[in-house]
């Protein structure tokens, strides 16, 4: 693990280098069998939103689409964060299984029309977290930023793998407590949130 240096800002940076690489060592079937645990405990556990946001999975992050398609079956709508300019927060865009996408600055397949929504419930990926509740992305302040700006605040629900489990992300002052954490270990309610 990466130790911890004097500049939480370059501790970060390897930080977020190491947590890919280790899910990058997932084979695509325990990938897939750790996703689908993750699914079926967001699926027993939390209640069906109305509007769900969740992110296209990228660097190997958890597979979550397929609740994603359950809660739409149900009556739900499903949405994608769309960067609308850099230092702000994020959009989300309706999303159907026939929505085309296209890849967007960061190479991430996201919708360019549609609706704009504002979810209830949202699914972040965990790049990696700690038991306290906070993220650590990707290093662009996205999720953080909306999630400060969002009124009323969504039901802000981290996914990851046990393997990117931190001590600490040492979180700063702009970073944003999740509502819920689940893994293949399970669902977990930050306490405090």
């Amino acid at each position: 693990m990466v130790e911890p240096v004097e500049d939480n800002t370059g501790w970060r940076r390897a930080l977020r280098r190491e947590m890919v690489m280790r899910r990058s060592t997932l084979s695509d079937a325990a990938h897939a069998g750790l996703s689908a645990r993750i699914v079926a405990h967001l699926q027993a556990a939390l209640p069906r939103p109305r509007i769900v946001a969740f992110c296209w999975p990228i660097k190997h992050e958890p597979d979550v689409r397929a609740v994603i398609d359950d809660w739409t079956r149900l009556g739900a709508m499903a949405a994608l964060p769309v960067v609308v300019a850099e230092n702000l927060p994020l959009a989300f865009r309706a999303w159907t299984s026939e929505t085309p996408l296209e890849p967007d600055r960061y190479g991430i397949p996201t919708p360019v029309a549609g609706d704009f929504l504002q979810p209830d419930l949202i699914l972040l990926p965990l790049n990696g977290f700690d038991r306290a509740g906070y993220r650590l992305g990707y290093g662009g302040g996205y999720f953080d930023r909306t999630l400060a700006a969002l009124s009323p605040r969504p039901l802000a629900v981290g996914v990851g793998f046990e393997i990117n489990r931190l001590d600490s992300i040492r979180p700063e002052s702009h970073d944003q407590r999740l509502d819920w954490i689940v893994t293949e270990a399970g669902c977990f309610r930050v306490s405090g949130s």
